[in-house]
């Protein structure tokens, strides 16, 4: 393996093949933690791979911003959106893409809504949709594609009560959003003889939420697109662009990346049956077993921060303006801070892994998704006695957001 090789993080297919995957960064991590890559068709940024270094840097962040660049995009797409949008880089303006005093402000909007003691009276609806989708594995008979079945839906099905959006319109919002996280996989993107069909989507959602943001502002309800649509930041109402943006990330990422958590979950346990067993006969086991899962996944596989000033990591200089990408599943798989860190384990503790992120940025509906994958998995438990593969995994091909897109399985359910 060579440099040649650290190019190859920059591209979705990549992400599709966890073994290459990890090899690399394996690698990185070894021979080349703070590396400078130049992938084809990509700018070029500095790749962190240890779990000591994406801290270090995701805990200053005055001196690495979000801001302007945010995920891995080819030129030509960057170029495409520049045109879409009439110069601007973004499509959307999430929290994922704002720096202090913005990021702040709106964050603050929702961060009571997502806090456990909020959540903590959702726990029983949520659990009514767990009961729902393990009734529907038994209606499957003995086998299903997890993937595709169950771990995409139950996720949405809680997302979209919390936001509000009726359940009819749930298969447009998961048409959208494969659309908008599929990379290039041929499978999920749109088909359009466009640069960039992420433009496409990104109107589309827009599109809804507008009328939704109408609705709701004539009408406000109790779900959090009331909050979206009646909220105010310096007594002025949210801009459309932050508006519509904030809709989209609670709409996408708060289903997305469960998900994938979800479904890799169930994965781990089928290649690894003394950890399905374990977790069977110990179910005081299931908070740690999600920690697990969750590190095991890591199902938003990177960040992009932009440096403000010079700054020395470990003996590399990162100069002001470099674009920094931290990798967070290689983060995960650190020897230094995780023992046997390739083995899977419903047990680990202590778990300071790295898939949520770290500091102000410290994914928003981080407790919603232990919350969700907890009760599936507790109610899943409750009925299943065996599990294993009836095909072959497959993974989106996309290098920000991604995981198992097909997950054939036979069961076993009492």
């Amino acid at each position: 393996m060579n440099k040649e090789d650290f190019k190859k993080i920059a591209y979705p297919e990549t992400y599709a093949d966890e073994i290459k995957l990890h090899n690399i960064f394996t690698y990185m991590r070894k021979e080349d933690p703070v590396t400078w890559v130049e992938p084809d068709q990509y700018r070029p940024f500095w790749a962190i791979t240890k779990h000591e270094d994406i801290i270090e840097i995701e805990k200053q962040n005055d001196l690495f911003i979000n801001d302007p660049r945010t995920t891995i995009m080819d030129i030509p797409t960057e170029e495409a959106i520049k045109e879409f949008t009439g110069g601007s880089h973004l499509l959307v303006r999430s929290l994922v893409h704002m720096d202090n005093p913005d990021h702040q402000a709106y964050r603050s909007l929702t961060q009571k809504w997502f806090a456990p003691p909020n959540l903590e009276s959702l726990k029983k609806d949520i659990r009514d949709i767990a009961k729902e989708y393990v009734q529907k594995m038994m209606e499957y008979g003995n086998e299903c594609d997890f993937a595709k079945d169950v771990a995409i839906f139950y996720p949405l099905r809680v997302i979209m009560s919390i936001l509000g959006v009726p359940k009819e319109d749930e298969p447009r919002m998961l048409r959208l959003t494969q659309e908008l996280f599929g990379g290039r996989d041929e499978d999920m993107i749109r088909d359009t003889d466009e640069t960039s069909p992420e433009s496409n989507t990104i109107t589309d959602f827009f599109e809804y939420f507008t009328n939704l943001t109408e609705e709701r502002r004539k009408q406000p309800t109790e779900d959090v697109a009331s909050v979206i649509a009646n909220a105010q930041i310096n007594d002025e109402p949210l801009g459309h662009l932050e508006a519509m943006s904030y809709y989209i990330i609670i709409a996408t990422a708060g289903h997305d990346t469960t998900s994938s958590s979800t479904a890799g979950g169930i994965l781990a346990l089928i290649e690894n049956p003394e950890e399905f067993s374990k977790l069977k006969n110990n179910p005081d086991l299931m908070p740690s077993a999600v920690e697990e899962t969750i590190r095991w996944v890591t199902p938003v596989k990177n960040f992009f921060r932009t440096a403000t000033e010079d700054y020395h990591l470990k003996d590399r200089k990162i100069k002001k303006d470099d674009s920094i990408l931290l990798c967070y599943p290689s983060g995960n798989r650190d020897e230094d801070v995780f023992e046997d860190p390739f083995e899977f384990k419903v047990d680990r503790t202590p778990n300071r892994h790295l898939a949520f992120g770290h500091g102000a940025h410290l994914c928003l509906g981080k407790y919603l998704a232990k919350i969700e994958m907890e009760i599936f998995y507790e109610e899943l438990f409750k009925k299943i006695d065996k599990i294993e593969l009836n095909g072959d995994p497959e993974w989106v091909k996309a290098s920000f957001v991604s995981g198992l897109k097909s997950l054939p399985i036979k069961y076993t359910l009492k």
